[in-house]
């Protein structure tokens, strides 16, 4: 298994919308995730930050997760979501991989 945590910014205008829609998330999408053998996703947000954590419970993460972003269901998902946020740093991709620095198992 694999634990991963991104972050990523929250446009101010875009906040409600973006909590809105994940408060009732599309039952394809989690099914999407699901067969892209993603478990425990969380998101959480602070101060205009979006910060995810989910664990990946293969062996060919990039693989499953092209499989993911190529499926109808997460397409449409991104068309709705991915204009509600914006990178922490210009010159970084959308969403910032984190590196695990300690874990209690």
């Amino acid at each position: 298994m694999k634990r991963l945590a991104r972050v990523v910014r929250l446009r101010p205008d875009k906040r409600d919308e973006y909590l809105r829609l994940h408060a009732a998330a599309w039952p394809e999408v989690l099914q999407a995730l699901r067969d892209a053998r993603i478990a425990n996703y969380s998101l959480f947000e602070r101060d205009g930050l979006v910060f995810s954590y989910f664990e990946y419970t293969d062996d060919d993460y990039e693989a499953d997760r092209a499989r993911l972003l190529a499926s109808p269901a997460m397409q449409r998902w991104n068309k709705l979501t991915l204009p509600c946020l914006e990178p922490i740093d210009p010159a970084a991709p959308l969403f910032a991989d984190m590196d695990e620095i300690f874990h209690m198992g």
